[in-house]
């Protein structure tokens, strides 16, 4: 099979490793990739927002299956684009059309399905600009902390966790009067906040049956010890010690069966993967929020441990022929520490050279921001998280110390990482 994958970061290259090893796979195309997809693919200097473009190209090359990595030409409607068009309906799309992706591009609908279908998650109110007031007093009227959440994409920094009632009545004027997120912020959700442990699960799912992939744990916040401001995720580990059999049950039964059926109930279509942003309070899963798209960082820890052909397992879930498959699961840990810019997740320079990666043993290097220099040939830096360094070992301390390892090795002009991955995973 041709494959078009759409995406450029740490995601797209873990799915095109993936991909690479299929035995169905001819082609490999990944638009617009980045230094390091173009060594398991071709890039093609194509948006991945730009859905006209796409269609030409999957016709003009003879595409049978496009695989959409990042969450906004979901949303925006590249799957029922590619449906309609006349050169591209008959090709395969792994990703929901935009009816199953508004799980992903409108919290306050999230919200509403995880209700209607008895999925237990945080209690929360919605606000728009209409109800600055009531906002306020809403605030005014409860004890912190505070969760507030941007109904829409915002590049997964549109939640703001406020431990003060000024610091969330300061972040709800930021979001619902100077325009913080854009649009996105335009309706917010007052959250209650939930003590517990994060961890993200994942399906592969024809919009009927499921199959449950390897769980993960991402960290989010730029500092050692979860501090300083959120991020796209500094770096993640698969399978996360806390999640036993007996919590994966509830999950499964309060949460991944209550969503697959709400799905069929209300008639919206689905096939790819879903991502469940969980919080294990005291035992119990409660929904944070839901993902359409596979995740980044955990990508790179769960790719690797997947023993399965992906390409299998994507036209078995086209094609409606998942109850077919058993996804085989390599038992051993994986871990990836990111390597960011500095001055990420704010402004940040590009250009620096990155050197040793030919080094590099043990430890799988994927890309995330980089690019290749036109005159020099050398591969730079070329966004705010540049590379995930992922590495398989027999338990957490093991994939760890690669891991660790490795980043140290690479450098590249204001490189950073977080030192404590994993740490609080450990069992002495």
């Amino acid at each position: 099979m041709n494959i078009l994958l759409l995406g450029s970061g740490g995601r797209e290259h873990a799915l095109a490793w993936k991909i690479a090893k299929s035995k169905q796979l001819s082609r490999l195309y990944i638009a617009p990739g980045n230094a390091g997809t173009n060594d398991v693919g071709t890039n093609v200097a194509i948006s991945a927002d730009d859905f006209e473009q796409v269609a030409e190209f999957v016709h003009r090359h003879a595409i049978h299956m496009v695989v959409v990595g990042p969450e906004a030409p979901l949303v925006y409607g590249i799957v029922d684009f590619l449906e309609k068009h006349p050169l591209t309906r008959q090709v395969m799309v792994i990703g929901p059309p935009a009816a199953g992706a508004r799980l992903e591009g409108s919290k306050v609908f999230a919200k509403e399905f995880m209700r209607r279908h008895g999925i237990p998650t945080a209690a929360s109110e919605r606000f728009g600009r209409d109800t600055l007031q009531d906002a306020r007093s809403f605030i005014g009227s409860r004890r912190s902390p505070f969760v507030l959440k941007a109904d829409g994409l915002a590049a997964g920094k549109g939640v703001l966790i406020c431990h003060h009632r000024e610091e969330a009545l300061a972040g709800l004027d930021e979001m619902l009067v100077h325009d913080r997120f854009g649009k996105a912020g335009h309706q917010v959700l007052i959250e209650e906040f939930l003590t517990g442990i994060e961890l993200s699960a994942f399906v592969i799912t024809d919009g009927k049956e499921y199959r449950i992939l390897p769980e993960a744990k991402d960290y989010k916040r730029i500092g050692d010890g979860d501090t300083g401001p959120n991020t796209g995720g500094m770096g993640s580990v698969s399978p996360v010690p806390f999640a036993d059999d007996t919590f994966r049950e509830k999950v499964e039964r309060q949460v991944i069966l209550p969503t697959i059926r709400g799905l069929q109930q209300e008639n919206i279509p689905f096939k790819g993967f879903l991502f469940f942003g969980l919080m294990n309070v005291g035992g119990e899963p409660y929904l944070i929020e839901y993902n359409v798209r596979m995740g980044d960082p955990e990508a790179e820890v769960i790719m690797p441990r997947i023993k399965n052909d992906l390409l299998e397992l994507f036209e078995a879930t086209y094609t409606g022929r998942l109850r077919e498959m058993t996804v085989r699961i390599d038992p051993r840990v994986c871990t990836a520490v990111i390597l960011a810019s500095a001055g990420y997740p704010g402004a940040y320079e590009k250009g620096k050279r990155i050197l040793n990666m030919d080094k590099i043993a043990g430890s799988f290097v994927f890309h995330a921001g980089t690019a290749r220099d036109p005159r020099s040939g050398d591969i730079v830096t070329s966004g705010g998280r540049v590379l995930a360094v992922s590495s398989l070992g027999k338990d957490l301390k093991e994939a760890l110390g690669i891991s660790y390892e490795n980043s140290r090795l690479i450098a590249f002009e204001g490189k950073y990482f977080r030192n404590d991955i994993g740490n609080d995973l450990l069992i002495d």
